[in-house]
């Protein structure tokens, strides 16, 4: 075989996305709070871009209902000053909303779980070594108010940390003051005692216990229950219990019901979620009998050619290699800017029409009658891809008479009923759910009597779909649910 350079022709074809795809994929993707500052940065980075200030607006209009068309011209080259001299404003709002000024919800610092138990053992009368064993406590408790590792770890834990602080002060590890078991208890004896009740348990029979404890219920029915036949009481098998215990099934399920009272998760009420605000990128309203839809983006900004650079760029001739590089890049992305953000408008209101039109039952009745819908559906109707509709209603929201809902709540898939028609796998849940919520609770439904109940209603459906319905709404089954 010979080494060689050699040449050769290949034809192939390849496919390049333009950058600036990608960025109207991101407009169409992003919700309104995170547009609003993509657009603020915009203004910042791009000269020819500025806002238009609510006094501009109606002589803006006038000004290119009186402006005649300019000349087409053959060259090739930007043609600056038709494009800069006829700018448009992309327009941003229906006429009949109002000016809004919106104030940013500033985050202010919040208190955790941790920092409550710290200031009630701040509280106690301890010596240094004990809250330095009540601090290793605290850190090893989780957000629900569990201790998150067992205590074996701790001790060893905190023991390992008396060691290294004792090579630091150049002192024998081996002679260092290590804690006990014995500690190691009265201190997980201490935390429990904390508020909330609960807080520091190892598992949920213990947390409950602990519940009970402070309630002053020790010798309690519930307390023996959870004491002694855990594994019983959360599997409802009250016949069991009642003969082991030799009271009725009736006092069985009383002392149930109050257990169930009880937080399996003391410690959640402290946590710090975060604040979540949604700001609706759409509005549904009924008027006249007629739902309309309208952006809500009064406080969007809204953007137009700057005037100033209008002048500066009116002479070509002044500008020359890089500065026209410059502005001809400066320039071509404002127009695509303003062009983009029209464009995703359009297909907002496009989609939300459709959806509007297609699930009026909905708006109408309630959740019974929402009819199943898919991306696939939109897109052909209103001749857009797939995926452009999947990121015109991911993560968007939308304001409607029956609350502020998210986009991607009005899709989900459907089932046949005999008449012919189609029915929302969700309406579905909500029958099933009112089903459950209307039943005798000493007969409860089971999942083929729901499955039977659906068919009368025109439904086919499989009794193994109905248990996969019940177990996404978090009810129980027929034997789980049933009162003595």
């Amino acid at each position: 075989m010979k080494a060689g350079i050699s040449q050769s022709t290949q034809l192939k074809q390849e496919i390049k996305i333009n950058p600036r795809l990608y960025q109207a994929m991101d407009l169409l993707y992003m919700p309104l709070l995170d547009l609003q500052q993509h657009l603020k940065q915009e203004l910042m980075n791009n000269p020819f871009l500025e806002m238009v200030e609510p006094e501009e607006e109606d002589d803006e209009e006038e000004g290119q209902t009186e402006e005649s068309p300019p000349e087409e011209k053959a060259n090739d080259e930007i043609d600056w000053e038709e494009i800069l001299l006829n700018g448009f404003d992309a327009g941003g709002r229906h006429e009949e909303h109002e000016e809004k000024e919106y104030y940013e919800p500033v985050t202010v610092e919040s208190r955790d779980l941790g920092d409550h138990l710290r200031d009630q053992i701040q509280l106690l009368e301890l010596t240094p070594r004990q809250r330095l064993l009540a601090d290793e406590f605290v850190g090893n408790i989780d957000e629900d108010g569990y201790l998150a590792c067992p205590t074996e770890e701790i001790l060893t834990s905190i023991n390992d940390l008396v060691r290294s602080t004792a090579e630091e002060m150049e002192q024998d590890p081996l002679d260092a003051p290590i804690y006990s078991r014995a500690e190691l208890e009265e201190m997980l004896s201490i935390i429990q005692g904390l508020d909330p009740p609960g807080v520091g348990a190892r598992d949920l029979r213990e947390c409950l216990l602990l519940q009970l404890k402070d309630a002053g219920l020790e010798q309690s029915v519930p307390y023996r229950l959870v004491r002694d036949c855990f594994d019983e009481l959360i599997n409802h098998r009250w016949s069991e219990i009642s003969k082991r215990f030799g009271i009725s099934p009736s006092d069985v399920q009383k002392a149930a019901d109050e257990i169930q009272k009880l937080d399996p998760k003391p410690g959640i009420k402290y946590s710090d979620t975060g604040d979540n605000y949604i700001i609706p990128d759409l509005i549904v309203e009924k008027i006249d009998g007629k739902y309309h839809v309208f952006l809500n983006d009064a406080n969007l900004p809204r953007l137009k050619l700057s005037k100033a650079y209008q002048e500066i760029a009116r002479d070509k001739k002044k500008f020359e290699g890089e500065n026209k590089e410059f502005i001809s890049n400066k320039l071509n992305s404002a127009n695509w800017m303003i062009q983009a953000i029209e464009q995703r408008r359009q297909t907002m209101l496009k989609v939300m029409n459709f959806i509007v039109d297609r699930q009026r039952e909905f708006f109408e009745k309630g959740v019974q009658y929402l009819k199943p819908l898919t991306l696939r559906e939109v897109a052909e109707v209103i001749n857009m891809h797939e995926s452009t509709v999947s990121r015109v209603t991911n993560e968007k929201f939308v304001q409607t008479p029956r609350g502020v809902l998210p986009l991607k709540f009005f899709f989900s898939s459907g089932l046949s009923t005999t008449g012919g028609e189609d029915v929302s796998a969700r309406g579905i849940k909500a029958q099933i759910e009112k089903l459950v919520s209307e039943e005798d609770p000493k007969h409860p439904l089971t999942d083929q009597a729901i499955v039977n109940i659906l068919k009368e209603s025109g439904v086919q459906i499989a009794r193994r779909t109905v248990a996969k319905y019940r177990d996404q709404l978090g009810v129980l089954s027929a034997r789980m649910r049933k009162r003595v």
